[in-house]
């Protein structure tokens, strides 16, 4: 994982075209997924409990009951990293069983997690297209991995979720 970070975090970004299996991955591409204001990449140390803090935080914003507190429209990506998520639950309560590599995230726990598109002031760091371009070409092939997709809880029937 790129700067040494044991967890990543990706925005949940719904644009650019898809890359068809042997496709050349170009700079342009990479600019059409990757080309925003606040591009900057950090890697933060933060406990189990700040992460999931964090996940809370973001699934509130989807899933809040009221819709006026709704805002965003993605779940954040993460890599590495997999959980449950029951967004009927209340704040606190939609996280759950976060695991890294398989193995429970504990809370007082301190983990590296390497994140792009930071909407805090004053952070700085590299642009994510320079960082997934120079792992591009250090890397040359990129073998598809099994993602770490989310466990859903309570969102059978709902097309929105699912």
């Amino acid at each position: 994982m790129a700067k040494g970070a044991e967890i990543a975090l990706s925005p949940g970004f719904r644009w650019g075209s898809s890359l068809l299996p042997g496709e050349a991955i170009t700079l342009e591409q990479i600019m059409n997924l990757t080309a925003i204001t606040y591009p900057d990449t950090v890697v933060s140390e933060l406990t189990g409990a700040a992460i999931k803090s964090f996940m809370e935080d973001i699934c509130d914003n989807l899933f809040h009951p009221d819709p006026y507190y709704q805002q965003g429209g993605d779940m954040v990506r993460v890599g590495a990293m997999s959980y449950t998520c029951t967004p009927g639950n209340r704040i606190g309560a939609r996280i759950s069983e976060m695991r890294l590599r398989g193995k429970p995230i504990q809370a007082d726990k301190i983990y590296k997690v390497a994140s792009w598109a930071p909407v805090a002031d004053g952070v700085s760091g590299e642009p994510v297209w320079e960082v997934l371009s120079r792992y591009l070409r250090d890397k040359k092939v990129v073998v598809p991995r099994r993602l770490e997709l989310p466990r859903l809880i309570g969102t059978a029937g709902n097309l929105g979720s699912a």
